[in-house]
């Protein structure tokens, strides 16, 4: 069975070495490194597949660990390596990168500026309470992440920032909220994410999933201020934008968690060469392997015979089967939510997301949203050139 999305979508986590201590961390550290050789195999293996499935485009997300944690010249390298491979399948490549920026350096610049299209993601919480340097506190970790968003917009690089909101995050407000991102660090991008008590627990977990009320209301209240002020001006939150892209029939690119299947839609390597759904399972639930990439045979048979895989594909028919969701009026838009979501709170990748409440309503506010905007012509604009 083949990945159906072109171009396909690679995880790549070339390290678990990790400089931070985050406390929700959804991912066991270690100290393994995938070294270029072994890429090679890797890379290969992949493009090999390609040209058997027709698939023209390999699109890799580099993260970690920390990936920082590497020099550039090892990613200079890998780049080049990658490239080769590349076009001796006739294939093509785009990468993306992810990184926590403490490591951040114009010693990079180079290499995000040729490798990475001048683009990279990274993550911060507003208020930070769970993310910490090694023997430091959150104020420490937002002391550094601030100086090198400073950094970052200073060498001309577009910034994306991935933000997990908390009890504290609700208490504060919306409007503060939005201000720390926009007004604050200045930043035209950046994105929410549910949080979820992946891995080995840890007290900061016992907080997750989060109540779905106060996410709800916090939301929403953020939809509002996001229309007010900062939607015409281009300023673009995820998942917000894409969801009013949906409802207004444009081009989306909807988060993972609402992928018919992710697993038709992407897969994950580790350092070690283990193939798994995503880096939410790579490093947290081995048990969710479906094989190496470093031992013989191909990335296909791994894709078709191996039984963990097989719980991903067959996930669509098991919801429909024990959950509720026939009768959602957004299930062509959800699709049941994130298989990591449901396993960590229910231990059953057969059951639905635990967020289903949030996700309900923020569908149907967004689907609000856009008819009102499709009432007054479509006239503002989704987001700045």
């Amino acid at each position: 069975m083949s990945l159906t999305r072109d171009p396909i979508s690679l995880i790549l986590l070339p390290t678990l070495e990790c400089n931070a201590a985050c406390e929700y961390c959804f991912e066991d550290k270690s100290r393994a490194r995938l070294s270029h050789e072994q890429l090679a195999v890797i890379i290969d293996k992949i493009c090999t597949y390609m040209v058997e499935q027709g698939i023209v485009t390999l699109a890799i997300n580099w993260q970690g660990g920390e990936v920082m944690v590497l020099p550039p010249s090892w990613f200079e390298e890998a780049g080049s390596l990658i490239q080769e491979i590349a076009r001796s399948h006739n294939r093509e490549v785009e990468h993306y990168i992810q990184s926590n920026l403490i490591g951040y350096s114009r010693e990079w610049l180079p290499v995000l500026t040729e490798m990475f299209n001048s683009s990279i993601g990274s993550s911060l919480d507003f208020p930070n309470l769970y993310r910490k340097l090694p023997g430091g506190g959150p104020e420490q970790y937002k002391a550094i992440m601030e100086r090198r968003i400073r950094q970052v917009q200073e060498d001309s690089l577009d910034l994306g920032i991935i933000a997990l909101p908390n009890e504290e995050t609700f208490a504060m407000g919306a409007a503060r909220f939005y201000d720390y991102y926009v007004k604050h660090l200045h930043l035209k991008s950046f994105q929410i994410n549910t949080p979820f008590a992946g891995g080995t627990d840890t007290p900061a977990k016992s907080a997750y999933p989060l109540d779905n009320e106060r996410l709800t209301a916090f939301l929403l209240e953020l939809i509002d201020i996001w229309m007010a002020e900062g939607y015409a001006q281009g300023v673009r939150i995820s998942p917000f934008e894409q969801l009013l892209n949906y409802f207004l029939d444009r081009e989306q690119h909807l988060l993972c968690i609402w992928g018919e299947n992710c697993a038709n839609e992407f897969f994950c390597v580790d350092p070690l060469g283990n193939l798994s759904q995503c880096d939410c399972w790579a490093a947290s639930y081995p048990a969710f392997h479906f094989g190496n990439l470093l031992e013989p045979g191909g990335l296909g048979a791994l894709l078709t015979n191996t039984p963990a895989r097989n719980r991903f594909l067959e996930r669509p028919a098991a919801l429909m089967a024990v959950e509720d969701c026939l009768d959602c009026a957004y299930l062509a838009l959800c699709h049941g939510g994130c298989p990591v979501r449901a396993y960590t709170m229910n231990h059953d990748i057969r059951t639905k997301d635990p967020y289903c409440p949030t996700y309900k309503a923020l569908f149907s506010r967004m689907e609000q949203v856009a008819a009102h905007l499709a009432a007054q012509g479509g006239c503002l604009p989704v987001s700045a050139p």
